[in-house]
């Protein structure tokens, strides 16, 4: 077990600093964000060019160092030689929450076994953001990133994946969303589901509706932009591909269980939560039921 105070007592070593940017409005900058990155040494970031727009922006001075999946493996024994010399970093992606998808993960490792302090920034994220203006339930929900891009790995995926009562919140390219829906439709059936695009930007769109309703309106209306998919989770009443629709008789349900032993005042309690019933109801119900 190890303990991090990241602001008390003295550091043998530089700290990483893990700095959200914006998702697209640079208004979205804390400045907090921007004081950490004119106070670190360097900067490592996923595209230089990318970052040095952002960097002009806020006249932020601090020379940049590349840092990318391509060149993760031979960069971080270089990044870790400056923390110990005592010199801080501060790690950015393109947009968003560093770490999440980029190398940034495995740098955050290699530098907590040294002991070097990691100290995260709180800032955008696409996600986070789309969901809780998307409508639906937003906890619990599970976050995957970019999914796979072959058809059968990703069917595979979602058949994994389909019975999770989370709400789910995908990346998808805007070249591929409209298959990626099919493909969910098969598997999950129509959901309601939340298309976002353009998010922070001046084109920021919500797409809310079923996965047939998106699918059509996508099919006049080609989607634009960085996007994302936000699917309701699955629940008891959703029709599965393949599936009848089941209308719920909660009085046949609590007859079902008294006749498998349970005790009626217990299957009345039980059916009554499952469907939000007021249980006097459904007891004067099968009571009812009995007498006739």
């Amino acid at each position: 077990m190890k303990i991090q105070k990241s602001f008390k007592g003295t550091a043998e070593y530089g700290s990483l600093y893990l700095v959200p940017t914006p998702i697209g409005n640079l208004q979205d900058m804390t400045y907090r964000a921007v004081q950490i990155l004119k106070d670190v040494d360097f900067i490592c970031a996923e595209d230089t060019r990318n970052t040095g727009l952002l960097l002009k922006h806020f006249a932020i001075e601090t020379k940049q160092l590349s840092f990318h999946e391509h060149n993760a493996f031979e960069k971080i024994p270089q990044l870790l030689d400056l923390l110990k010399s005592g010199q801080s970093l501060a790690q950015v992606s393109d947009a968003g929450m560093p770490s999440i998808s980029d190398p940034g993960h495995d740098l955050v490792k290699a530098v907590l076994a040294y002991g070097i302090r990691v100290i995260a920034l709180p800032g955008a994220s696409a996600g986070i953001t789309a969901l809780i203006a998307s409508g639906l339930a937003p906890q619990p929900h599970i976050f995957y990133g970019f999914l796979p891009r072959k058809k059968g790995q990703q069917k595979e995926f979602f058949t994994e994946k389909k019975f999770y009562p989370e709400t789910q919140i995908f990346y998808e390219s805007p070249y591929r969303v409209a298959a990626t829906l099919e493909n969910l439709r098969d598997i999950y059936g129509d959901r309601q589901l939340v298309l976002v695009r353009e998010l922070t930007k001046v084109y920021e769109e919500y797409q809310r509706g079923s996965i047939s309703e998106i699918l059509n309106y996508i099919a006049e209306n080609p989607v634009k932009g960085e996007c994302l998919l936000l699917v309701a989770g699955y629940s008891a009443d959703l029709v599965l591909p393949g599936q009848q629709k089941q209308v719920p008789d909660p009085l046949a349900e609590v007859q079902a269980l008294v006749a498998a032993g349970k005790k009626p005042n217990q299957a009345i309690k039980e059916i009554a939560k499952k469907y939000v019933l007021v249980r006097q109801e459904l007891y004067q119900a099968y009571h009812n039921s009995k007498e006739s």
